[in-house]
């Protein structure tokens, strides 16, 4: 009797961890999905002279892809932004986060620059803003500025084709 607390505790806590464990990490569902992207003004990676806001970008549905050259798992899903690219899917800008201009750069030059343009986050205020806890995240943003999708982690072909094409279907290619 005197051993039934702790043991229903145990019990207890080994079921929560084993639902924990069964949780998908990349199924966080955001608080800002269905609001407007944060206002920002920052330079693009490309023209540090050239400033942008949330305005500039409004007008079409794009994605809103966070990367960084040290990031290793943004290695796995360019390939497939250069390929939405190069097919003219849908317009992809790039949030380069709490990066240095130079490596960002380069790592574009070597590996293809799938952005039609990149916004420089050296500092991650936006990412912060975005509720970005790691690289590479993409949001899918409507015309109006909405915040529609977030998909946490290195986009794949699957995870486009039943989560984001449909979004696209919906509010426009961007083209």
């Amino acid at each position: 009797m005197r051993y039934a607390l702790p043991l229903g505790l145990f019990v207890l806590v080994v079921i929560l961890l084993a639902v924990g464990l069964e949780l998908d990490p990349r199924r966080v569902p955001s608080p800002l999905i269905g609001k407007p992207l944060p206002a920002f003004e920052m330079e693009t990676l490309a023209e540090p002279a050239n400033m942008l806001s949330r305005a500039d970008l409004d007008g079409r549905p794009y994605l809103l892809n966070v990367w960084a050259s040290w990031c290793v798992a943004c290695r796995q899903e360019h390939p497939l932004l250069v390929e939405l690219a190069r097919r003219g899917t849908i317009t992809l800008i790039g949030l380069n986060y709490k990066d240095t201009r130079a490596d960002a750069l380069a790592w574009l030059a070597d590996r293809g620059d799938p952005y039609r343009l990149s916004l420089f986050d050296a500092d991650g205020r936006l990412g912060l803003d975005l509720g970005v806890y790691g690289v590479p995240e993409t949001f899918f943003i409507d015309a109006e500025g909405i915040i529609r999708h977030k998909h946490i982690g290195p986009l794949d072909a699957g995870a486009f084709e039943r989560d984001i094409a449909p979004l696209i279907e919906r509010y426009g290619d961007g083209s």
